[in-house]
């Protein structure tokens, strides 16, 4: 097949890319380089490099080339910072996301895969969490996502537009030389390595006070490697499905205390930590089950233990910043 992959310098788009291309697929990558330069872009993957929010390059990407699906990570994802600058996260996240679906609608393109979020689902009433949960995020990032997945039913149901949404919760580890690296980086799991690694002094614990065993928020870690292989399975599911909804997750849950402690074993180095009040929009627990996408597409997770996770984003941790010194 011939993929366009929006935010394909990214994390997880940048994984599934190389999956992609491993598979023997075309990739196009389409992402705006933020903070990244071009030797990011795997071997063997076309590069757009612009906004998707830019409707002139958007369409002369999609007129003047016919792909099998686009699979779309380009987003804002910093749920804290969407507390301060709601603005950006719906320009960004909603309003760019409609001019593509705007313009796939225009050139004929109709198979989408959507990195959409736990966020959506806000404070949860169960747990795990199921895809037929209220959904009532609780910090603009949700909003601004679930406001995507509204359009995308909405298209469907008037268009036919066949689209595959995949709420994720937390992903972490790397595959093949190539992982979670930020900047600035804001992520748990990277920034404690980075204590570890002595280029920070500590790790901050928002908020010690959250109905949970030791007080600490609790969330669900998937390997992105797990993650790439459900978007692969899902854009095939679109073959004969023209609506798919997946919780994607690993259907355990780690509070950050226990992370931390993980990342301990891991290393086998000190982190120090320091502990502030909790931060606006962060629900207490978010842990999935992804029994329906293990059950309709046969999705199966590799990566089930959080030291096994961390052990992966630790070598990769090591090699980048080792390469650098």
């Amino acid at each position: 097949m011939d993929i366009l992959v929006t935010g394909g310098a990214g994390y997880i788009g940048g994984t599934v890319s190389r999956l992609l291309l491993r598979a023997g697929h075309k990739v196009t990558i389409y992402d705006y380089l933020r903070n990244k330069d071009e030797s990011i872009i795997p071997a063997g993957a076309a590069l757009v490099k612009g906004d998707i929010g830019d409707p002139e390059l958007l369409t002369k990407v999609l007129s003047g080339q016919r792909f099998d699906g686009v699979m779309h990570f380009a987003a804002l994802i910093e749920a804290g910072e969407s507390m301060v600058k709601p603005e950006i996260f719906f320009r960004n996240n909603t309003a760019s996301t409609l001019n593509l679906l705007e313009t796939m609608l225009k050139t004929g393109h109709n198979r989408l895969v959507f990195s959409s979020t736990a966020a959506c689902y806000g404070e949860p009433e169960s747990s795990p969490i199921f895809e037929d949960a209220k959904l009532q995020p609780t910090n603009v990032y949700g909003e601004s996502k679930l406001m995507v997945e509204h359009m995308l039913r909405w298209f469907n149901q008037i268009h036919g537009f066949r689209y595959a949404s995949l709420r994720y919760f937390n992903v972490a580890g790397a595959v093949d030389g190539y992982g979670e690296a930020h900047e600035p980086e804001s992520h748990l799991i990277p920034l404690i390595l980075d204590v570890a690694m002595g280029r920070r002094k500590s790790i901050r614990v928002y908020g010690s006070d959250y109905p949970t065993p030791d007080g600490t928020c609790i969330r669900d870690y998937i390997h992105v490697s797990d993650l790439a292989d459900a978007h692969l399975l899902a854009l095939e599911g679109l073959e004969k499905e023209s609506k798919l909804i997946y919780n994607i997750g690993n259907g355990q849950g780690f509070s950050v205390r226990e992370v931390i402690a993980s990342v301990k074993r891991v290393t086998g180095l000190p982190i120090e930590v320091e502990e502030y009040g909790r931060r606006p929009g962060d629900p207490a627990v978010l842990v999935a089950s992804s029994a329906k996408i293990i059950r309709e597409l046969g999705w199966t997770p590799k990566f089930l233990e959080l030291d096994q996770i961390i052990e992966s984003a630790w070598k990769w941790h090591q090699h980048l910043y080792s390469s650098k010194s």
